[in-house]
């Protein structure tokens, strides 16, 4: 997956205090997200430090050393007896494309699937300059299921992918 020449990075589920501000440099720094959603994305951190696993949110960060190479953000949607979202998933913008996505979104899609989960959802733009991470999706098994029309903004749709997660290393059948 990832190219011989990765970093010897370790997972970490804690969130730690200074994760905050990495979040937010993580996102800000990829080019994709507007300054509000970068606040979204730190608020989640704040909110599973402040409130533990009832905050709803959990974490899984890819770490070398003292650095943050990568993270995603994912947990149960509420009111459902088997469904989950995947909030965010960014890896720092010097290794894109050399697969340490795809190791976060495979261990939380096997994390998921330990906690009882049968669908991940994941939502993103329909924006041109998103059209890398719907590829991304769409090559690691997850199908559109709906469009919602100027979600986001006028032209700018939210596309909603799923897949169901199985046990791991079994097929995957999206339907």
């Amino acid at each position: 997956m990832f190219s011989q020449s990765r970093p010897a990075f370790v997972w970490r589920e804690e969130v730690l205090p200074s994760d905050v501000a990495v979040i937010q440099q993580m996102t800000a720094a990829s080019g994709f997200f507007r300054p509000e959603e970068v606040a979204v994305a730190a608020e989640l951190a704040d909110e599973r430090l402040a409130k533990g696993s009832s905050s709803g949110y959990l974490f899984v960060f890819a770490q070398e050393g003292d650095q943050v190479l990568g993270y995603a953000c994912y947990g149960p949607i509420a009111g459902t007896l088997h469904s989950w979202d995947l909030y965010w998933i960014v890896v720092q913008n010097h290794l894109r494309g050399q697969g340490l996505g795809r190791e976060l979104l495979e261990l939380v899609e096997r994390r998921v699937w330990a906690a009882g989960g049968e669908r991940l959802y994941v939502e993103t733009s329909s924006q041109p300059r998103y059209r890398p991470t719907r590829r991304f999706y769409q090559s690691a098994g997850y199908a559109p299921q709906a469009v919602l029309p100027d979600f986001y903004a006028p032209g700018d749709d939210k596309v909603i992918y799923v897949k169901r997660t199985t046990r791991p290393g079994a097929a995957n059948d999206p339907d």
